[in-house]
């Protein structure tokens, strides 16, 4: 065929080798440092892992229930009562407790580090001129692509399994901590600075708690996205109930791939329905819902 009709037959440019490459220098320069930074990861995860599976079902439902009762009333509490009781049924509680304790430790990371991001994002334009097209790869890429340099650079494993999802996560909590934050009245933030207030009271005092409810939006599809990477991460052996999901899919089992997949789903109604709960207006509005 003509070179002018179909060129890329004759010439193409070797992107993928040079990806290789460059990933192949990053582990050769600082896998040690990042080997090193994954051991408290791998600690808090371990210690809320121990936490959760220790905890026997009858408590850990009492916990949920009386938490939801306090959060927004009886009818939160009931919703986390039948999830949580399904999933026992169903023999899937200590998958769960896994894969709630991944969620767990990797929202707990990614609200320590989105929303200082989010804040600064929100404070300097430069910034987050710079943080915004990294913000709209990580959001493009397809989730099974975060796998390969974590393994990499990580292994495999539950740990890894707790970056990844970080990575994949961590977005939502940075866009909307700066959307918040940018959406406060601008009289509100210039009545503060009359009264005297430094720049850090104004921002602890003002900003954050009116941009609470966008925040906890940025919260809650942080922990949503954590949780649906569940099953992806179980391809990088991480335990839980993606890994039912995984196995019983190789297997052909549709009875655990089924449990597994509705154990997801219940998890995902209690910490959603949970986690927006966080949002009502104040303590005892909760308590009387």
């Amino acid at each position: 065929m003509d070179p002018l009709l179909n060129p890329f037959d004759y010439f193409t440019v070797p992107f993928g080798a040079w990806a290789e490459a460059g990933l192949d220098y990053v582990v050769s320069v600082s896998r040690p440092t990042l080997l090193a930074a994954k051991v408290p990861v791998q600690a808090f995860l371990e210690f809320v892992q121990d936490a959760l599976r220790a905890t026997p079902p009858t408590i850990g439902i009492a916990v949920i229930v009386v938490l939801g009762y306090l959060l927004s009333g009886w009818r939160l509490a009931l919703t986390g009562l039948v999830c949580l009781t399904l999933i026992g049924l169903m023999g899937a509680w200590q998958a769960a407790m896994t894969t709630l304790s991944i969620v767990i430790a990797a929202v707990v990371i990614c609200v320590v580090i989105g929303l200082p991001l989010g804040v600064l994002a929100a404070r300097s334009d430069r910034f987050f001129k710079y943080l915004r097209p990294l913000l709209d790869l990580m959001q493009t890429i397809p989730s099974f692509v975060y796998l390969v340099p974590v393994v990499m650079l990580f292994g495999i494993g539950d740990t890894p399994g707790v970056i990844v999802t970080c990575f994949f996560a961590v977005t939502p909590l940075i866009r909307l901590t700066n959307l918040g934050i940018r959406g406060v009245r601008e009289d509100l933030v210039e009545a503060a600075r009359a009264f005297g207030a430094s720049e850090t009271r104004i921002l602890i005092g003002t900003q954050l708690p009116l941009a609470r409810a966008t925040i906890l939006a940025g919260l809650n599809q942080t922990v949503l996205l954590s949780l649906s990477m569940a099953v992806v991460a179980s391809m990088i052996s991480v335990a839980g109930l993606g890994r039912m999901v995984l196995e019983g899919i190789g297997r052909l089992d549709f009875g655990s791939a089924t449990v597994g997949g509705i154990g997801i789903v219940l998890t995902a109604i209690v910490v959603d329905r949970y986690v927006q709960a966080l949002g009502a207006a104040t303590p005892r509005d909760r308590a009387g819902g």
